[in-house]
């Protein structure tokens, strides 16, 4: 196999056609045109670019023009994901391989170094955890997450583990077999806490062991999240018979108790099913209604040791293309370690040899992807796909839960349409203290955390011993709204939404514009928001209602009276959750703030420090309790801290 090369690269067409990088292909189509002309019809990877220069996505195909062709030529049948991408495109560099294999492994190599956005096909629907393993830290840390960040890429992810129960009870019996870190920080300055003397930390905090010592158990963890447990017990065997001829009995004696944990473990978390002891992976992938449930069984040793479940949506793809997608995109993220000998799948894949020899490049050793016919292979196989439909119909039925409450609601409210996108607002204040705000959006009944906001009130009559709810709604709603009031003056159309988004695609209107604004209070909330919309003379262009949480009342405009309504309609429990998430979020927000007001007006004591080392301070360490702990070396790291302002920090907390 030869290295691939760059024998295309779009970036020498700035200078061909003294264009500027800050045009957007698909709004210059003459710099498309002749950007297009210079893609090669052979295979490799196309990386797509945006105005800073950061990826976008990373792809590959046989036939380069072609397919980078389809994105533009096609782009008003694209999906919303897909056409949010290509509006931001402004370059596409390309790197031609020899072969369509070439490019597969040059792909899987650079989504994983650089993790583009748009890349992530795999979707979890957020009940599903995983598990880290923080290898960018000098004493990594293990902890279950339900949010898969890019913190480093050397930190490790594991999952989404279907099963949450199972994997905490793992982890509980991994932190008592093996001596691991237990907080993110030590609870004393100078001395080891009680998990060091009870044996469950090593020490971490006083750096009693070494890092490199620390990493060595961690992988030894990792193992079992591998699912190498017989490995790791043969591993741990070799190194009790070691400690024991070396008369290093106490050794041999932590490690014997370590395997009979592992043992204990390996019991607990496997289900037997009987087959033969190669290692395997089962996909199944199950669709209705363009939504796809795909399952992946783990079996080590012939025993069913952990199952991922991902739903996807199918766009113009048929399930053989969107299960080797999920194949490709699941590999990726995993060493070749984990890659087991085979792979049962239901049908073929339609690179099904590219796709065998590329696995066994990864694992350096032979893969084989089967489609079993009979037997117990073929059985495992239809156990994975009924868990999957299990899977689909969970799904779905979600969906027309939500789609069932949009509707009830809407006929509640007597709207004219149904309200996909419902903001959500509350106030939160301790008589008047650390005022704030909450928005919440849900989309099609579900929330939508990446579009939340947080308001700080800054009305100079709301302060300590004196709140205003009804002012502190005003200005939060004038504030979300006051920027399409601007459009209005400007000629836009509220009322013609729709032409409009199909008009202007970069447009704010696309995402940001709410089908029903519910307040959390009474009349007279509605009203304080109602005089903001009209102000801004929006009062007749959005649907807005209260909801009062003493007797769940729904209050509207121009009704003195709230609406007659059975407390279990599907439209007033959708509303409930949206008025209990914006209150649980106005909640969080007001208590981080009150905390942070705490912490700086005990630092504001200290002789010296002032609002912006104060603020430098908190940014570094993340909470009072780090400073206070932190020694004065450490201290004199914050930017703009002197060693003199250290001792003052650090004799201040330890003179309490």
């Amino acid at each position: 196999m030869t290295n691939p090369s760059t024998k295309v690269s779009t970036k020498v067409l700035d200078k061909k056609y003294n264009f500027k990088i800050e045009y957007k292909l698909i709004k210059n189509k003459d710099l498309l045109k002749s950007r297009l002309s210079e893609i090669p019809k052979s295979s490799g990877c196309y990386l797509f670019k945006d105005i800073d220069n950061n990826l976008l996505y990373i792809g590959k195909s046989k036939t380069l023009r072609n397919r980078v062709s389809s994105y533009f030529n096609n782009y008003a049948e694209l999906s919303p994901r897909l056409s949010l991408m290509v509006r931001q495109i402004t370059e596409i560099e390309i790197i031609v391989t020899d072969s369509e294999y070439e490019a597969l492994n040059l792909e899987s190599n650079l989504i994983k170094t650089n993790k583009p956005y748009f890349n992530i096909l795999l979707k979890d629907d957020k009940k599903y955890p995983y598990l880290c393993i923080t290898w960018s830290e000098q004493y990594p840390r293990i902890f279950i997450t339900r949010k898969r960040r890019n913190r480093n890429n050397f930190d490790r992810y594991y999952g989404p583990y279907v099963d949450v129960g199972l994997l905490r009870k793992t982890l509980f019996i991994i932190k008592k077999i093996f001596p691991l870190r237990q907080r993110p920080r030590p609870v004393y300055k100078d001395r080891t806490c009680l998990n060091y003397s009870i044996g469950r930390c090593p020490g971490v905090c006083q750096e009693i062991i070494s890092s490199e010592d620390y990493k060595k158990t961690m992988k030894q963890v990792s193992m079992i999240f591998q699912g190498r447990n017989d490995d790791l017990e043969v591993f741990l065997e070799r190194k009790m018979n070691q400690y024991s001829n070396d008369l290093e009995f106490e050794n041999a004696a932590k490690v014997r108790d370590q395997i009979s944990g592992l043992k204990l473990l390996t019991e607990s978390q496997k289900i037997s099913i009987p087959d033969s002891s190669i290692n395997r992976d089962i996909f199944g992938i199950v669709s209705e209604n363009n939504i796809s449930s795909i399952q992946i069984f783990q079996m080590r040793s012939g025993k069913l040791i952990g199952r991922i479940g991902y739903t996807q949506k199918i766009d113009n793809c048929d399930e053989a293309e969107i299960l080797q997608r999920v194949l490709e995109e699941h590999y990726i993220n995993v060493e070749g370690v984990e890659i087991p000998s085979e792979i049962l799948l239901q049908f073929n894949l339609p690179k099904h040899n590219t796709i065998e020899e590329w696995l066994s490049e990864l694992r350096q050793k032979k893969v084989k992807l089967i489609i079993p016919k009979r037997n117990k292979k073929f059985e495992t196989v239809e156990m994975v796909l009924k868990n999957a439909k299990l899977e689909l119909e969970r799904i779905l039925n979600g969906i027309q839960d939500n789609e069932s409450a949009i509707e009830d609601l809407t006929q509640i409210l007597e709207l004219t349409n149904q309200p996909r996108r419902i903001e959500g607002y509350d106030i939160s204040h301790i008589q008047g203290t650390d005022p704030v705000a909450s928005q919440v959006v849900f989309i099609d009944g579900i929330p939508s955390k990446q579009n939340y906001r947080k308001y700080k009130i800054k009305d100079p009559n709301i302060f300590i011993g004196h709140s205003d709810d009804f002012a502190s709604i005003y200005e939060v709603i004038y504030r979300r709204f006051k920027k399409w009031s601007k459009f209005k003056i400007d000629g836009g159309d509220i009322s013609s939404l729709q032409d409009k988004k199909k008009s202007t695609l970069e447009n704010d209107l696309l995402t940001d514009w709410p089908d029903l604004i519910m307040i959390d209070g009474g009349k007279g909330q509605l009203n304080a928001a109602l005089k903001a919309l009209t102000q801004l003379d929006l009062h007749e262009e959005v649907n807005i209602c209260s909801l009062a949480k003493k007797n769940e009342e729904i209050f509207i405009p121009g009704f003195s009276k709230s609406l007659d309504t059975d407390q279990n309609q599907k439209g007033l429990l959708l509303l409930r959750r949206v008025r209990d998430e914006a209150h649980r979020f106005a909640l969080s927000f007001h208590r981080n703030k009150r905390s942070t007001r705490m912490n700086r007006s005990q630092l504001s004591q200290i002789p010296g420090l002032g609002p912006s080392r104060i603020k430098d301070l908190l940014e570094h360490f993340n909470s009072i309790d780090a400073i206070r702990i932190a020694s004065r070396e450490e201290l004199s790291k914050v930017k703009g801290l002197g060693m003199h302002s250290a001792n003052d920090i650090y004799n201040y907390f330890n003179e309490l």
